[in-house]
């Protein structure tokens, strides 16, 4: 996976990626004002390809935001535990990394969630992360949690 870095500083908070506000309409308005208070351009500049990240809540809606828009992976030195399960359980893959903040904003990064490498395609730099362990990294191939049980409830019913 590779695209655009956007950066933001620590304790980024679910209620700015998911504000509340919006909770009672669908997924794609909500995602209309993913981080609108903290980067008015976001939700409608980013495309597809901090600190404690995803602090707040457990709004499962935030990383649902980011990845309806198309955000193919989340880079951060830490996350909050919910927002990190969350992610992986909605097919969005969240890499800790010790050294995220070599990224800059603007930068062109490819992403090996399995092998825990991060390019950065604008200096040259290889960033080592923490790697997905296998059994999480085929739950977000299958696009989440609910479509990796569908699956392999489909495969047992089948005998294979």
């Amino acid at each position: 996976m590779s695209g655009r870095a956007w950066v933001f500083g620590d304790n980024l908070q679910t209620d700015m990626l998911a504000p509340g506000q919006y909770m009672k309409f669908g997924i794609e308005e909500m995602a209309r004002h993913c981080l609108e208070l903290v980067e008015p351009r976001f939700a409608t500049d980013v495309r597809p390809g901090g600190r404690n990240f995803g602090a707040g809540s457990s709004r499962e809606q935030a990383p649902q935001a980011l990845r309806h828009l198309g955000v193919a992976a989340v880079i951060a030195p830490s996350f909050a535990g919910l927002f990190y399960r969350n992610s992986l359980n909605l097919g969005l893959p969240a890499l800790v990394c010790a050294d995220a903040q070599k990224i800059r904003a603007g930068d062109s990064v490819r992403a090996d969630p399995e092998t825990g490498r991060i390019e950065n395609l604008t200096t040259g730099e290889a960033i080592a992360c923490e790697p997905i362990p296998p059994h999480l990294m085929s739950m977000v191939r299958d696009g989440g949690l609910l479509p990796h049980l569908e699956k392999r409830l489909a495969r047992e019913r089948s005998g294979a």
